[in-house]
Order: structure tokens, then sequence, then C-alpha cells
């Protein structure tokens, strides 16, 4: 393994790690409807557990309302009591075969643990993206340990290393601001 395969694989790792923090905040709930907030809710469907995606069509309705239309007739009192025993704090109703999921307003308590939330996730995927430098640069101090490398190298790939860190680390943190904007607009 080269110096260059160590910086690739680190790249690769931490955008790996920057994609799964931006799938976590799209989990987060804010005061506004979005259909990726139900992606973690499977209904009981002829005897096994699939997600909402494939049973039903989830769209928006206007920025507040989830709107879910099942392909199936029976299937609307099975989505309804999959959403209410969820852990969303979401309450569906029903319209014919239409269900409407109202998002309540957020209190300003409920904001600030939403944003706490935010950072705490926020500061995971930045420790995960400083274990993958450390990684790398243990890696680059083995390659020089086995004279595969020089000191030299070494320390240009250190610094390499931690460019790409710095940038990983400054798209977490927009990610964060822009999240926690979402979350505290009214």
């Amino acid at each position: 393994m080269t110096i260059a395969d160590i910086r690739k694989a680190t790249d690769t790792k931490m955008d790996q790690s920057l994609a799964a923090f931006q799938n976590n905040l799209t989990k987060i709930r804010t005061g506004r409807a979005n259909p990726a907030l139900l992606d973690s809710i499977h209904i009981d469907y002829y005897g096994s557990q699939v997600p909402l995606s494939q049973v039903a069509n989830v769209a928006l309705l206007d920025a507040r309302t989830i709107s879910i239309q099942p392909w199936e007739k029976g299937m609307g009192a099975k989505i309804e009591k999959a959403i209410r025993e969820s852990d969303l704090g979401l309450n569906p109703a029903s319209m014919g075969d239409l269900i409407r999921v109202p998002m309540p307003p957020m209190s300003e308590e409920r904001r600030k643990e939403m944003t706490k939330l935010v950072r705490n996730e926020g500061e995971a995927a930045k420790i995960a993206t400083r274990n993958l430098r450390r990684d790398a640069n243990e890696a680059v101090k083995k390659l020089v340990k086995d004279k595969a490398a020089s000191e030299d190298d070494q320390k240009r790939a250190e610094a390499d290393i931690q460019k790409v860190t710095d940038r990983h680390i400054a798209e977490i943190d927009k990610l964060i601001a822009a999240k926690e904007a979402e979350i505290m607009a009214v």
C-alpha cells in the first residue's frame, strides 16, 4: 500500500462518514414535514415487515403535512397504527383511502432539545472523521518504519490528510448550522 492509496482510502471513508451523518440528519424532526421522516416505519404486510415506502406512496401535501396513499385498500389501518406506535409523536388522520400526517408545531423547549441532538450527531461524525485521520497517519508511519517511504513523504502525507480532515469537518459544521437553522425556524 502506498501513501497515495492511504490518502485515497481515507478520503473515501470520510466521504462515507459524511454521507452517514447527512442520512442521520434527515431522521431528526424539524417543524417542517419531510417524507424521509417516515423511512424508519415498517408495516406488517402479509406476515413480513416492509418499509412504508414499499406499500404506499409518501408525498408532501404542504409544508406541514405528509400524505400517504396506500396501494391496497386494507393497508390504511395498518399504516395508521404503525405511525401512531412509532416514537415520532405523530397522529395520522384517515380521509377515505388517503392518510394525512400533520406535523405538530414544536415548542421552544423541544426545538432546543433537537438542536442538542443535532450537535451530538455532528460531534459523533467529527470523532469518526478524526479517528480515520489517526488511522491514516498510523498507516503512513508504518510505511516509514518499514522503509517504504521517507520522512519527508510522511510529513507531506500527514499535511494532506489534515487538509482532507479539515475539509470534512468544515462540511459537518455547515450541515449542523443548516439543520439548527431549519429547526429553529418557526
